[in-house]
């Protein structure tokens, strides 16, 4: 069983291609089940962000798999082949245990030394528990990653000079408005992204913070603990006309806030400009509004600049980061060659106990003859010796010479004998 991955991200895909390959939270148990049965992968996992899609497979035969799993990929999201290959990276073996470590880490992350896509790969192994999909192999690398994970945050400073996405929407947003307090700001959702958002905007005491949800409970309580009003989706429109700063970030696979609505929006505002950001992937706003005059629409991408700042401080941290991960990457690796010797191991044990048993019952017939019970016992422990022996004496005597030299090399520690030379 080897391990293999094949996804895309921020650095290797576009927004535009990435929103379309991205699986809705509620429909990753469903994709999971459906490639188990279409692709030759006993065990899969789907990691699925604003910034990244990534399949995790184990399987016997890695080759079938990566054809098979491209073309699942392709099909299941809609995607022609030819627009999807160029974007994908595919990562077998030592690549996938390496490339898991830093994601979790936050070294390959837009924000780097992000916390949350931790937590997003936590839930992505539950996701595929949850499905029958996460076998021994993913369940051992996902443990491993999350240990990692924790290791790299405990011993580094690679979070300590993170810009967040969050911290960064404030920056782009007092680029355009200067004073946020004078601003009245709407969020549209209320998932972890949108709480982030929000705690750090009211940190700038802005006029009003209005948050926007299908569910009204959930929305309440992000409301509670920031002084905000809730409103529901049906809403939006009304409030967009009074809000200076939109952002969203929900669930929803087609755009919630479309053209027609924001053009009304900055009628009745006067074409006073708005900041629109949209942090969801698959969008939640239509590009078409940033034709708008009035209206600064930034995706997530469009952070990416504001996010690298800080980038140089955590340069060391990097590195001390890179030292754990390759270290882990390495022990990783040896319990993978470990685990392939089991079924070897096991038939050795297999075939020891066979012999032990034939001899058993030998001697038992020979003590039913009257033998001796001392012949009994010497003449088992010579058969045993002997049969014991007949399998590696056989393979030195029929070995070429470069095989009879390498046998000999191996033999004394597989046997546990002493260097006979002088």
């Amino acid at each position: 069983m080897e391990l293999f991955a094949v996804g895309l991200n921020y650095q290797s895909a576009p927004l535009a291609l990435r929103e379309r390959l991205a699986f809705p939270a509620e429909q990753l148990q469903e994709a999971l089940r459906a490639l188990a049965q279409r692709v030759q992968a006993p065990e899969a996992a789907i990691l699925s962000t604003c910034n990244r899609t990534e399949v995790y497979c184990a399987s016997s035969n890695i080759e079938q798999l990566k054809l098979e799993l491209l073309e699942w990929l392709a099909n299941n999201r809609n995607i022609p082949s030819h627009e999807l290959s160029p974007h994908l990276y595919i990562l077998p073996q030592q690549e996938v245990v390496r490339h898991a470590f830093r994601v979790a880490s936050g070294l390959d992350s837009m924000v780097l030394g992000e916390a949350q896509i931790l937590g997003q790969m936590k839930q992505a192994a539950r996701t595929a528990e949850e499905a029958g999909t996460l076998g021994q192999m993913l369940h051992q690398l996902f443990q491993r990653t999350f240990s990692v994970a924790k290791e790299v945050r405990s011993h580094t400073e690679i979070g300590a000079h993170s810009v967040s996405m969050a911290s960064a929407a404030v920056k782009l947003a007092s680029r355009i408005f200067g004073d946020l307090s004078k601003r009245h700001v709407l969020f549209v959702g209320a998932g972890e992204m949108i709480q982030l958002c929000t705690t750090h905007f009211a940190a700038q005491n802005p006029k009003s913070i209005t948050i926007a949800n299908r569910s009204a409970e959930r929305a309440q309580q992000l409301a509670n603990a920031h002084g905000a009003s809730v409103i529901g989706l049906a809403q939006v429109p009304e409030q967009l006309a009074k809000s200076d700063i939109v952002i969203s970030c929900t669930a929803s696979t087609l755009p919630i806030i479309g053209l027609g609505m924001v053009e009304a929006a900055c009628k009745k505002r006067k074409h006073e400009p708005i900041f629109m950001l949209d942090l969801a992937v698959p969008r939640d706003i239509e590009t078409q509004v940033s034709k708008l005059d009035d209206v600064f629409l930034y995706s997530v991408d469009d952070l990416s600049q504001i996010v690298q700042e800080g980038r140089e401080q955590r340069a060391a941290a990097v590195e001390q980061a890179e030292v754990i991960i390759e270290s882990q990457v390495q022990g990783f690796m040896r319990w993978m060659s470990e685990r392939s010797l089991v079924p070897t191991i096991q038939e050795i044990h297999q075939k020891a106990d066979d012999i032990a048993q034939l001899e058993l019952e030998h001697a038992r017939k020979q003590l039913a003859k009257g033998t001796p019970p001392d012949d009994v016992l010497q003449l088992m422990a010579h058969r045993m010796s002997a049969k014991f022996m007949h399998g590696p004496m056989q393979a030195l005597h029929q070995a070429t010479p470069a095989e009879r030299e390498a046998l000999t090399k191996w033999l004394p520690q597989l046997f546990n004998i002493k260097n006979t030379d002088k």
